[in-house]
């Protein structure tokens, strides 16, 4: 944890909170924490700044919160990401929000297991602890945007077109396409299959609404690891 992320329940005052919770316990057991510290902080969709540990009991912390620097910037990106297996999904959602992923919209794909729809890793509350472990490994305070679309074919004729319209809109898939381009300034629109890729209907579904197929080489990628391959070289 390199940034304690404060709820708006936390705050007691316009600069205290108190906490009695995993961050607690992180103070404690792994900053080791003692009254006096200063520790970074951010308030999650806020500011971010420091704390002075103010007061450390066995079930309880209080902190005095400076709130003065704006979090970093988001990548100008909207991934369209075909629902990975949930184990990897929460790893996933890490990784995006560390590396300032504002919009992920997930959606379903011929090769993505019904079964995967039924994961409880997809609950509101279960997606945001994810998002928050991700933040907190990144310093930043604000969550990405979720978006979950389990009709492909509807969200990509009627809804993408709008979404990839001012963007670059590319597909992360395996193949004789062009390399995928480096270092852009630009807005992008990035979609990325499932284990197995796109089938060539879906394919030829996110061309028609305004992406094109880039690729990373030869190798055979797993879908965290084709997101953080695709985001690094892109930006």
């Amino acid at each position: 944890m390199n940034l304690l992320l404060l709820e708006e329940a936390d705050f007691i005052a316009a600069d205290r909170v108190i906490l009695r919770d995993r961050r607690l316990t992180h103070m404690q057991e792994v900053h080791r924490a003692a009254v006096g510290d200063s520790l970074r902080v951010g308030r999650i969709g806020g500011l971010m700044g420091s704390a002075e540990l103010l007061r450390l009991d066995a079930d309880e912390a209080e902190l005095r919160v400076t709130l003065d620097q704006p979090p970093p910037a988001k990548l100008p990106l909207t991934l369209l990401l075909a629902l990975p297996r949930p184990k990897m999904l929460r790893r996933v959602f890490q990784t995006v929000a560390a590396m300032g992923v504002p919009r992920i919209v997930l959606v379903n794909s011929y090769r993505v297991e019904k079964s995967f729809w039924q994961t409880p890793f997809l609950e509101p509350a279960a997606i945001r602890e994810q998002l928050i472990l991700g933040l907190e490994q990144a310093r930043d305070s604000v969550l990405p945007e979720i978006v979950i679309e389990k009709r492909f074919k509807p969200f990509v004729e009627d809804r993408l077109p709008a979404i990839a319209d001012g963007t670059l809109g590319l597909i992360g898939h395996p193949g004789h396409y062009p390399p995928c381009p480096r270092g852009l300034d630009e807005p992008v629109t990035l979609a990325i299959g499932p284990e197995g890729g796109w089938i060539p209907y879906e394919i030829d579904l996110l061309t028609k609404a305004g992406l094109q197929p880039v690729q990373l080489g030869d190798r055979i990628l797993r879908v965290e690891t084709a997101v953080t391959a695709l985001l690094s070289r892109l930006f």
